[in-house]
């Protein structure tokens, strides 16, 4: 599947499908006339129409899935459940791994395993949330995984679960090692890895960027064994490569192109089974990074998970909807439609058209950009579903950065600056507006139907 194509999916996914519901008129239809199938799936008094595609085994895979963030922190993931994506701190600003795969694997009884094509997996959201139920089974290690992964909906920290399920009938110890692939700016020049021995963590930095990534299990925080390497030079491939003998080297510091790997070793009872945690906190400096790790070991990674459950249960769920005799998953993929949005929506305001990086490998560009037309398809959604506050910011967005003369160019930052662009100044040798007319005029339409909506006049006045 191309990326273009994905990108287009994905867009329509999040915007055509949720435009579909209407507080105000909420008998509608989500059904294509040439069908028979989706026939079947409509409520009376049909009122909106959009076009839903069954989607076969096949064709189910985007570019990302199960995306978390917070709208200042996005994490991504691909089809084989490795974190391929750490957006800090603009949702589609600053990659910090610009699409490289940070693993995750699994050492027991002298094997060794990275999660991919050997494990059975499932992806999925916990329902009604933007946290992920993730399951994967490796039969040769006899070992199954549940996994839940979060960013705190307040706190820039990724947090990870996982349950270790020993299916052998025999005490085992079982490790698992997770690598960190950063390029911390968008690029490998310059970074720093080192083993903080206060917090007993990982730190990659460089500038104003600090990861640091730490563990527990239910005895102890720290993690039990750490490497931090060259990588992509003179042939090094990196500290992941050293994590596959079930041992780590403990090198405490490693500048320049780098990467890191840690250890947490669990014992596990014949058939039983045991629990970890594992997080990447984010912050602008050293001080803020450990004070984000002692809120961790306060308040524990549970608490953070379970208060950013509840938190996305009651988002998603603030407006009241009358859906008839909709499918009850048809009515899963709506919310889900509305979370998975709210992860590529900047928390200043800009709506994302898609964070694919791996669109760079062909184009060397991304679609991590605020078109003016994009987000204010996303936000007529948005506003239609009742989210009065999330499209305000983009309309201040919008109004911030509108020209003089009254228009809106090809594309923005989310830190409102302008983007790249293949709009012309000159065309027939004539001054030309690099713009596309319609980004501006839907701007202006979608507003009007902000205030249609909510009938807020102190926002839309000059």
């Amino acid at each position: 599947m191309g990326t273009e194509y994905r990108r287009l999916a994905f867009f329509s996914y999040r915007a055509e499908l949720v435009g579909a519901v209407s507080r105000r008129r909420p008998a509608f239809s989500m059904v294509s006339k040439s069908d028979s199938r989706q026939q079947e799936l409509a409520p009376t008094g049909c009122v909106f129409s959009c076009n839903v595609k069954i989607i076969t085994n096949e064709e189910k895979y985007m570019p990302r899935d199960i995306p978390v963030g917070n709208g200042s922190m996005l994490v991504t993931f691909d089809r084989e459940y490795q974190l391929r994506d750490i957006y800090y701190p603009y949702v589609g600003k600053e990659n910090h791994t610009i699409g490289h795969p940070s693993r995750m694997g699994v050492w027991v009884d002298g094997q060794f395993s990275w999660m991919g094509g050997e494990w059975q997996k499932t992806l999925k959201y916990k329902e009604d949330t933007l946290v992920t139920d993730v399951k994967a089974r490796n039969d040769r290690l006899k070992i199954e995984l549940q996994m839940y992964d979060t960013v705190d909906f307040n706190l820039n920290i990724f947090v990870k679960e996982i349950v270790v399920r020993n299916l052998e009938g025999r005490d085992r110890e079982i490790r698992l090692f997770f690598n960190h692939d950063f390029h911390i700016y968008e690029n490998e020049i310059g970074d720093t890895a080192y083993y903080d021995p206060d917090t007993r963590a990982i730190v990659h930095y460089k500038s104003q960027r600090y990861f640091l990534i730490n563990c527990c299990d239910p005895t102890k925080c720290g993690v039990d064994h750490f490497a931090t390497g060259i990588k992509e030079l003179r042939g090094a491939e990196g500290t992941w490569r050293d994590a596959e003998d079930g041992t780590l080297s403990g090198n405490p510091i490693a500048q320049g192109s780098v990467d890191s790997t840690l250890g947490i070793n669990l014992q596990i009872k014949a058939n039983g089974e045991n629990v970890a945690h594992y997080w990447i906190a984010a912050g602008m400096n050293h001080s803020e990074v450990v004070k984000l790790n002692k809120v961790i070991w306060e308040k524990t990674p549970e608490e953070l998970i379970r208060r950013t459950e509840n938190y996305w249960k009651m988002w998603v769920n603030k407006e009241v909807f009358n859906f008839y005799d909709l499918p009850q998953r048809l009515v899963s993929f709506f919310k889900r439609s509305l979370l998975i949005i709210r992860t590529q929506i900047d928390n200043n305001g800009a709506i994302i058209a898609a964070n694919d990086s791996d669109i760079v490998q062909m184009g060397r560009d991304t679609y991590s950009y605020m078109w003016p037309r994009d987000g204010a398809l996303v936000a007529y959604a948005l506003i239609k579903s009742g989210y009065m506050d999330t499209t305000k910011r983009f309309f201040q967005f919008c109004a911030d950065v509108i020209s003089k003369d009254g228009y809106l160019l090809h594309k923005y930052n989310p830190d409102r600056s302008v983007a790249s662009s293949w709009h012309p100044w000159v065309k027939d040798d004539k001054k030309s507006l690099p713009i596309q007319e319609d980004g501006t005029a839907l701007v202006v339409w979608a507003l009007w139907n902000h205030y249609d909506e909510f009938r807020d006049i102190e926002f839309v006045k000059p």
